[in-house]
């Protein structure tokens, strides 16, 4: 864990180095995805048989490709009630907050009496990769699947790996309550090959989500553009800023929420308290020693943890704004001031009790957040995702008259005789 205060004569290069550090996939899973991408295209169906026998040691034919409707709703009415109310909270508050985000046509007729506007609609088909196994995670297919919904996407795909036949019967529960259409028991970069390029068996989609490993991230940012994506995701980061006030076990609860994700997630604190810091920093050794997840998250925090003392926490604000980090945690008496000086976070929580963690699961926003600094140019999973605008233009002789000359000008400048010509010849001839 690295141990900053901001008044030492070294800081700015220690938090620049801190802030340029790379903790992504190298250039051999890229190498690797790109292989595994070409069999899936120039194969079909026979490079999934091979690459899902090889990597999750499960036999598609033998077994079945495909999980049914009939399997999910089983898995529904098998869960404990508890459990079973607990989803079904999350998805009413999920589905409620994304169904907000759905953008309005616009038709009007502006000073020139030209009428002009944008009309939204969904794409036609979205995928969802889910990761599988012991380490699935249905607040991912409820996060991913029920913003498509609420955009009106007509088919709905899901991916998820069953490595040695394992199925989580949380993810095909929460697949249920989102009305998944299609479930297909692959995963990897083949599965993201599968739905960008289709095969034999699998309809392509428009549209492709979720979390996954380096393997999945790189297999989505080289298909960008064949199919839509939400992102390049990273590994999870959580930036807190807290102050004395608060209890050392809350925030080292909070740390080591983003910690046990991955040895490569990021976990930061900034405090205006030494001696806080220093009870943090003992909280968190005596969490990790009580954590089933301690091996990962000590990994995490070792290498990647950090804690930095500044003079007052306004001031700590312009730094995270450099780390655009993919959580913001704002635990702390001034928390709607220094909300107010945020530039840069995917998600930001508001006071102290408002840990991360509950965002994961049952407040509403998206979960999907960007990672690596592309807070700065990017922005949470939404209902957007899932749509396209389509702007739209009428003239009549008049409109034209108003603004065709203009046109006429500029095509003639650009050296492009047909462009204008394609507007003067109604000018001439109305």
């Amino acid at each position: 864990m690295i141990r900053l205060d901001a008044d030492d004569a070294g800081f700015a290069q220690a938090f620049a180095d801190l802030v340029d550090a790379r903790r992504e996939a190298d250039a051999d899973v890229a190498r690797d995805v790109a292989a595994i991408v070409a069999r899936v295209r120039g194969e079909g169906d026979a490079a999934l048989r091979d690459l899902t026998r090889r990597f999750d040691r499960f036999d598609l034919d033998a077994h079945g490709w495909k999980l049914d409707r009939a399997d999910c709703l089983a898995a529904w009415e098998g869960l404990e009630p508890g459990l079973r109310d607990a989803l079904e909270l999350a998805a009413e508050r999920i589905a409620a907050y994304h169904a907000k985000q759905k953008p309005e046509d616009r038709d009007e007729i502006d000073a020139a009496g030209i009428r002009l506007g944008a009309r939204w609609r969904a794409v036609d088909a979205a995928g969802v990769y889910v990761p599988g196994g012991r380490a699935a995670y249905p607040s991912s297919v409820l996060m991913n699947a029920l913003p498509a919904r609420a955009a009106g996407v007509g088919r709905l795909v899901m991916v998820t790996p069953t490595p040695d036949g394992e199925v989580n019967p949380l993810v095909l529960a929460a697949a249920h309550l989102a009305g998944v259409d299609e479930i297909w028991r692959i995963g990897g970069a083949q599965a993201i090959a599968a739905l960008a390029h289709g095969t034999e068996r699998i309809a392509p989609v428009d549209v492709i989500t979720g979390p996954g490993n380096a393997w999945v991230a790189e297999a989505k940012r080289q298909l960008y553009g064949v199919v839509g994506i939400d992102m390049v995701a990273g590994p999870s980061e959580i930036v807190v800023v807290a102050d004395g006030r608060n209890d050392a076990d809350w925030i080292a609860a909070d740390l080591l929420s983003q910690a046990e994700h991955d040895p490569t997630s990021q976990s930061i604190l900034f405090t205006d308290d030494a001696g806080f810091a220093d009870q943090v920093a003992a909280a968190v050794e005596r969490a990790l020693a009580r954590l089933a997840t301690e091996a990962t998250a000590r990994a995490s925090w070792d290498a990647n943890g950090a804690i930095i003392v500044v003079p007052d926490l306004a001031s700590a604000m312009p730094l995270v704004d450099r780390l655009a980090p993919e959580h913001l945690e704002l635990a702390c008496d001034q928390a709607e001031g220094l909300f107010d000086m945020v530039r840069h976070a995917g998600s930001v929580f508001i006071g102290r009790y408002t840990p991360e963690a509950v965002g994961d699961y049952v407040a509403g926003p998206n979960h999907v957040l960007p990672t690596g600094r592309r807070a700065r140019f990017a922005s949470g999973l939404s209902v957007l995702d899932f749509m396209k605008r389509t702007s739209f233009l009428s003239l009549d002789a008049d409109g034209l008259a108003a603004i065709g000359p203009a046109a006429v000008a500029l095509a003639q400048a650009e050296g492009l005789p047909a462009h204008a010509e394609s507007v003067a010849i109604r000018l001439r001839n109305p």
